[in-house]
């Protein structure tokens, strides 16, 4: 029933998500922990049932960088890397308690060729989700501090209050310091 709070699951029909859910796998992730290594090339398809995930990539130092957050309605993959035949460019971690179906790309990818009307659905979200990062890296060298704030509430702000203020910050490319005085001045 989770499934079809799924936006790119929603129009699947009842023998489509019968077919579907023969092959995936409920998952519980604890806060802070891999679903997926950065660098790897064993991929899986997540389809968040509760909880809120991260997206994010690390240099050889560990710095981290956050690209995107996503939720209940939303799902995460490394489609374009599995496609591309390259290990996965990012991690994909648990901001909260979080629990998804999942099943490995390339049953995944099976599952679409026979549906594709959801491969073209599926498709689009990649690409819709490769442009929003991409608009958010530009984000962070353009706006300034309560530029990128107000930016990420009128795009996210179902997930204001259920990022830890620290992920929030540094994903804004801010110190928790400045983040919370936005907050205290009414900015947020």
């Amino acid at each position: 029933m989770q499934l079809t709070r799924n936006e790119l699951l929603r129009d699947l029909s009842d023998s489509a998500r019968a077919e579907l859910e023969t092959h995936l796998v409920v998952v519980e992730g604890s806060k802070g922990e891999f679903l997926q290594h950065q660098g790897v090339r064993e991929m899986d398809q997540y389809f968040i049932l509760d909880g809120v995930l991260k997206r994010v990539v690390s240099n050889a130092e560990g710095r981290e960088m956050i690209l995107r957050f996503a939720d209940e309605q939303d799902m995460e993959t490394s489609y374009a890397a599995w496609r591309l035949g390259t290990p996965t460019p990012y991690g994909i971690v648990c901001v909260t308690k979080v629990r998804v179906a999942s099943l490995a790309l390339q049953v995944w990818a099976a599952f679409l060729d026979r549906h594709p009307t959801t491969k073209q659905l599926f498709e689009y979200s990649v690409m819709s989700v490769m442009s929003e990062i991409m608009a958010h890296t530009i984000t962070l060298h353009l706006l300034d501090a309560p530029g990128r704030v107000h930016r990420f509430l009128r795009k996210h702000p179902e997930l204001v209050d259920r990022i830890p203020q620290k992920q929030l910050a540094s994903h804004l490319n801010l110190s928790p310091e400045t983040l919370s005085r936005l907050r205290q001045r009414g900015k947020i």
